[in-house]
């Protein structure tokens, strides 16, 4: 045997010289203790930690089988060995029934067999609770693995869930939100409606999280500029060989998100062909693969969204109409960033967080004024616009917190300047000079006040860069500034 600590083990015998005999056997390999009777054994066994129990069968008091019967009761884990000159069968038969023995030692007895019997119950025992501690970790492993995965789920879950819509507390988006929640329970269709980039998909997924859906998939598919061979092929399947290039059967999403929930956005760009069969999806719950003939259900809930006036098409002759309230039994409309000022602040902030944590650059936030800029301004291309705007200064941004001068160009013209004279009202973002309205005076003062407000907030409200790059003496700047009422934020300050 080897390693530091040496196994222990007891030897029993009434005869001190079998004890004797049995400790020269062993002594090399083993920390040896002896008994020559039972209580002399079971207090050893009281005081020391054994692994293996060596007893003579016959002795004066109780039997060998005796003591082992006691010491597995006591303790099960140590391996017991019984040594005799008799081989009754029924005393073995008596033996591994009570003592639970792991092997009989016949006297006379040779060394070399006796060490083996011996450093086999040493390596038994090294192996059962070897077996024992692996089993208790395994236990422990599979309980936490188990709760970390349900830990996880719910963290995905309320992730995913109404939460991740991010608004304020008087945000438009509420009355929306709360009645989305009350969709969320029923086994309903729903459609969405609302410009591209609002957040259809986020509400879709919050739905489907707030059902009793959630432990099930959730899948989306943007059916916008898809041909209807390559959207049907994504959404019921294709058998093998039937769609080109793909030499293996696939599966649909109708298949992956079976009592889950699949949410199909861009609707209103569907094809007549397609049209009529998601009608017949809808409708009967049941769909075709592509290049089969069998005929499959679907368990998954359907929400569909679009960004177009679907009633409007149905008159032009776009849209099935009885497509439209089969998908339309209820209706959640998102409101457009430009109507969530108050939630701007919010989207920013928190776009500005996740865009410093992917990229690894750290910053503390975005400064008033630069908020007050993106509050003013309508986001045509909504959420994914706010969120590039914000990555862009974060890009440019030298300090740890963004200021004003990072915004786009075309943001700080369409943005509030500061103080201004009163009525005086600046073109929206992308306004053409022909298409202002007034005299041509009004017009071009309206453009005059945004490039002013736009290159001061980009200088920093550095006066002589400002005039230098307008060609404007720094009187006649601060002639300019005087008459359109145009003042720094009170947080800025001003710069020769």
């Amino acid at each position: 045997m080897s390693g530091g600590t040496l196994p222990t083990v007891l030897v029993v015998d009434d005869e001190p010289f079998s004890v004797a005999s049995m400790r020269m056997a062993l002594e090399d390999d083993f920390n040896v203790l002896e008994a020559t009777d039972a209580e002399a054994a079971w207090r050893l066994l009281e005081e020391n930690w054994v692994q293996v129990v060596v007893s003579d069968q016959r002795m004066p008091g109780r039997t060998g089988v005796e003591l082992l019967s006691d010491v597995r009761d006591r303790w099960p884990e140590t391996v017991r060995i019984i040594v005799t000159g008799y081989t009754e069968s029924s005393d073995m038969i008596d033996a591994i029934n009570k003592a639970g023995i792991y092997q009989f030692i016949t006297k006379p007895w040779h060394p070399e067999q006796f060490l083996m019997a011996v450093r086999n119950a040493a390596r038994l025992f090294e192996l059962s609770r070897e077996h024992e501690r692996m089993s208790l970790e395994m236990r422990y492993l599979g309980n936490t693995a188990t709760q970390k995965m349900q830990a996880r789920r719910q963290q995905a879950q309320e992730a995913a869930g109404f939460d991740k819509v991010l608004r304020g507390t008087g945000s438009p988006l509420n009355p929306t939100i709360a009645l989305a929640r009350q969709y969320a329970s029923f086994e309903v269709p729903v459609l969405i409606t609302g410009e591209a980039g609002t957040g259809k998909g986020d509400l879709a997924r919050a739905m489907h999280y707030g059902s009793l859906r959630a432990d099930r998939p959730f899948y989306k598919l943007n059916c916008a500029g898809m041909s209807d061979e390559v959207l049907a092929a994504e959404l019921f399947g294709a058998k093998r060989g039937a769609v080109p290039g793909a030499v293996q059967a696939r599966a649909g999403l109708l298949q992956k998100a079976d009592r889950g929930t699949l949410f199909l956005n861009g609707v209103d760009a569907l094809s007549p062909a397609m049209q009529l069969q998601l009608l017949h999806l809808v409708t009967e719950g049941s769909f075709q693969p592509v290049g089969g003939h069998e005929i499959l259900q679907s368990g998954a809930r359907l929400l569909f969204g679009t960004h177009r006036d679907l009633r409007a098409m149905i008159q032009r002759g776009q849209f099935r109409s009885d497509l439209f309230f089969e998908m339309a039994v209820t209706e959640l409309a998102i409101p457009a960033l430009r109507s969530r000022v108050p939630d701007i602040p919010l989207l920013a902030e928190r776009m500005l967080h996740e865009a410093a944590e992917l990229h690894g650059k750290p910053v503390r936030g975005i400064a008033r004024p630069a908020l007050a800029f993106l509050e003013s301004y309508d986001w045509p291309g909504n959420l994914p616009e706010l969120r590039n705007e914000v990555t862009r200064m974060l890009i440019l941004a030298q300090d740890m917190t963004l200021g004003p001068e990072l915004i786009s160009r075309h943001i700080l013209q369409a943005g509030n300047h500061g103080e201004r004279a009163e009525g005086a009202e600046l073109p929206a973002s992308g306004t053409d000079l022909c298409t202002l309205e007034g005299t041509l005076k009004e017009r071009v003062e309206l453009m005059e006040m945004r490039i002013l407000g736009e290159t001061l907030t980009r200088l920093k409200w550095n006066k002589s860069k400002a005039a230098a790059e307008l060609g404007l003496s720094r009187v006649g700047l601060r002639a300019k500034l005087d008459r359109y009422g145009i003042e720094p934020h009170a947080s800025v300050s001003e710069e020769d």
